[in-house]
C-alpha cells in the first residue's frame, strides 16, 4: 500500500480539503481526493448508538451548530447537525457552507464516498476501535488504511489482526526516543510513523525518526505541513508522506520537487 511504501511521496490531505472546506466532512474529504490526494487523515469517535463517526473534537461546539459530546448524539440526531455552519474561509466574514445540509459523516459514509483511496484513521478514543474495524472488516476495507492513535489501546485491535498501525504517543515516546540515542532498533512493531513537528511545543527529532524507520524499512508522514518550503525540507530528509490542510498547494509542490 501506498502509505508504506518509504520511496513514495504521498500528500494527504489533513481532515480532507481543510483549508477550503468544513473539515472531516464529506464536501472536504472529496474535494481533496478530486485535486489529487494520495490519501486522506480523518479522525474517528462513537456515537451515541455505536456507529463510527468522522470529527476531529470529542464534542460538536467548534465545528458544528450543536454543543455536547459526540458520544451523547445518536446517528439519527447527528444526520441533522449543520457540520459546515462555522467553516469560514476569510476569518468570519462569509460562511458559504452553512445551511448546506452537511452532517457529521460515518466511516461507512467516507469509505463509500472516496473508493480505494488510502486512509490514515485516527482513532480519538479506545471505545471506537472495535466498531470501526467491524466496519473495515465488514465493507472490505482492511488493506487500505493505516490506523494511529494517541492512545496505545486503541491500537491493539487492528494490531492483532495484522492492520498496519502507527504507534501511540507513550510508546514513541517512553521507548524509541531514548532508542534514538542509542543503537536504532532492527524491526519494529508498527509498519509507519505519523507524527508532528513539534509535541507540546518540543521539536521533535524528526530526522532521526524517519532513519529508524527508514532502517525498518518504513515511512514517516509528518502533520500538519501546509508551507511548501517545509514540505521540501522534509522530504529532502527523507520524510514519505506530508500530511496538510492544503493538499493542491503541496501537490503543486510535489510536482515541482520531482521535475527538479
Amino acid at each position: 500500500m501506498l502509505l508504506l511504501d518509504p520511496s513514495r511521496r504521498p500528500v494527504i490531505g489533513h481532515r480532507g480539503d481543510r483549508a477550503h472546506a468544513p473539515e472531516n466532512t464529506l464536501p472536504s474529504l472529496t474535494q481533496a481526493a478530486a485535486l489529487g490526494a494520495d490519501a486522506l487523515e480523518l479522525d474517528l469517535h462513537l456515537s451515541r448508538d455505536g456507529v463510527p463517526v468522522v470529527l476531529h473534537d470529542p464534542t460538536l461546539d467548534r465545528t458544528t451548530d450543536r454543543s455536547g459530546a459526540v458520544r451523547g448524539f445518536t446517528i439519527a440526531e447527528l444526520r441533522h447537525v449543520d457540520a459546515g455552519a462555522r467553516f469560514s474561509p476569510d476569518g468570519g466574514r462569509s460562511f458559504p457552507f452553512r445551511g448546506q445540509a452537511i452532517h457529521v459523516p460515518t466511516l461507512e459514509e467516507v469509505l463509500e464516498a472516496v473508493p480505494h483511496l488510502p486512509l490514515i484513521l485516527e482513532m480519538k478514543s479506545v471505545e471506537v476501535a472495535r466498531p470501526a474495524l467491524e466496519v473495515l472488516r465488514r465493507t472490505g476495507s482492511l488493506a487500505r488504511v493505516l490506523v494511529g492513535s494517541f492512545l496505545d489501546d486503541a491500537l491493539r485491535p487492528f494490531a492483532e489482526c495484522g492492520v498496519p498501525v502507527s504507534p501511540g504517543s507513550n510508546t514513541l515516546t517512553l521507548r524509541y526516543l531514548p532508542a534514538l540515542l542509542g543503537a536504532r532498533p532492527a524491526t519494529l512493531p508498527f509498519q509507519a510513523l505519523c507524527i508532528p513537528r513539534f509535541h507540546n511545543a518540543i521539536p521533535l527529532p524528526v530526522r532521526a525518526f524517519t532513519a529508524m524507520m527508514r532502517a525498518a524499512g518504513g515511512p514517516t508522514h509528518v502533520w500538519t505541513v501546509n508551507d511548501p518550503a517545509m514540505a521540501r525540507r522534509l522530504w529532502s530528509l527523507g520524510v514519505a508522506g506530508i500530511i496538510t490542510d492544503d493538499p493542491g498547494s503541496i501537490l503543486r509542490t510535489r510536482t515541482q520537487v520531482e521535475s527538479a
